[in-house]
């Protein structure tokens, strides 16, 4: 018999939305209400300064006018925090429907409205001194996101390409090799392209090592991924390997304006509509990834259940929220340069050296987080046999 939750799934959001405990609308509800923080944030910086001056308790930045923007960003950041916070305190372990943690995180609206307005209001009444250690401890957050993120997207492609190989038909492994040849193809068009436009001259030499390095790291997927004892298929390296182009093009484009190598940040240093477009999709981007990752609590899971009850939540309340409060202080990170003495010009985002060598060393995680996930299970097995023998 098909529960009232299920049902309940597919109707319209309105219909989903009068419904005051439905988990699957919740989710979505606090999308948006992140979606409002990254905003406002946003605003603060880039437009808040002349109101932050005239409050007296923002004093405290060194003499630097432009650091009140990092100040706002990271008080909004603060209050989103601790709302995602508290319900992650509040919610954590729910497991069946319809019993109280369950009711709380899907209904009482009004309240929570309340208390997120409350959340906003504290940190603009707190002294300088306490955001400042704020930010600090917001980098150690936007670290644990940004590993969380990364484990979520490795995750999603050995799903995937298990799923491919689960098919032992001759049309799908056609497609596999269309998709990783594909994914091989784009990823060396992105090289060719970084070293064109971020590489221009022999003295740009880290960019040229960014790149090259990228390259390399390339080939030893692969090769980990081809050998006989690992044996992982041509697909999940291709894949990875698009993913670590994207990062290092989005390393070097953090770069600052000023740079000479980098030519595309001098063509985009005047503030025009192609800026504010890919501002606009610079943060919806991250508030889908922070949604996405929330709702992909099963990949974290030590202990996988066999059978599922139709009364389980469908999703992990806690991990949803945690990965939201982490995601409210990696938004800040990314509104500041990761950087709370260094002013950020409109319309920009994760602009800076800072900025640059979080994504390189993300990526060089990324590479590292992946060969162990092939390379683990080979040493535990041998391991066990050496016990055994």
């Amino acid at each position: 018999m098909e529960s009232g939750y299920a049902k309940l799934q597919f109707k319209s959001w309105l219909s989903q939305f009068r419904n005051g405990s439905n988990p699957w609308m919740a989710r979505y509800v606090y999308g948006f209400m992140f979606l409002i923080a990254n905003l406002l944030a946003w605003a603060v910086r880039d437009y808040g300064r002349n109101v932050l001056t005239e409050m007296e308790r923002l004093k405290g930045c060194h003499g630097v006018k432009d650091c009140l923007g990092a100040q706002g960003v990271l008080r909004v950041s603060l209050a989103c925090f601790m709302f995602y916070f508290t319900m992650f305190l509040s919610t954590a372990g729910a497991s069946k429907l319809k019993e109280p943690r369950d009711s709380w995180q899907s209904g009482w609206w009004s309240a929570k409205i309340v208390l997120w307005v409350t959340f906003i209001i504290i940190p603009f009444l707190l002294p300088a001194a306490i955001i400042q250690l704020y930010g600090e401890i917001a980098h150690f957050g936007a670290g644990v996101f940004l590993l969380i993120q990364l484990i979520s997207i490795i995750s999603f492609i050995t799903w995937l390409n298990d799923c491919c190989q689960s098919s032992k038909s001759e049309r799908c492994q056609i497609h596999i090799m269309l998709l990783a040849t594909t994914a091989y193809v784009l990823c060396l068009t992105g090289i060719i392209l970084m070293y064109i436009w971020y590489a221009p001259e022999p003295s740009c030499l880290l960019n040229i090592f960014f790149i090259t390095w990228t390259l390399v790291l390339l080939q030893l997927m692969t090769s980990v991924s081809l050998h006989p004892k690992v044996n992982a298929g041509i697909l999940t390296p291709g894949l990875m390997g698009l993913y670590i182009v994207f990062i290092c093009w989005f390393a070097i484009r953090s770069e600052p304006t000023g740079e000479s190598c980098n030519r595309k940040a001098e063509a985009s240093n005047k503030t025009d509509w192609l800026t504010i477009i890919s501002f606009v999709i610079a943060v919806l981007a991250m508030v889908i990834a922070t949604f996405s990752t929330g709702i992909d609590s099963k990949c974290f899971q030590f202990r996988k259940d066999e059978t599922e009850s139709e009364d389980d939540v469908p999703y992990g309340y806690g991990f949803f929220h945690f990965v939201f409060a982490t995601g409210a202080m990696y938004f800040a990170m990314l509104l500041i340069g990761w950087n709370t003495h260094q002013s950020m010009k409109k319309f920009t985002i994760d602009v800076g050296w800072a900025s640059t060598w979080v994504r390189i060393v993300n990526e060089w995680i990324a590479v590292c987080v992946y060969l162990w996930m092939l390379v683990a299970p080979i040493i535990w097995k041998s391991r066990q046999t050496a016990e055994s023998a």
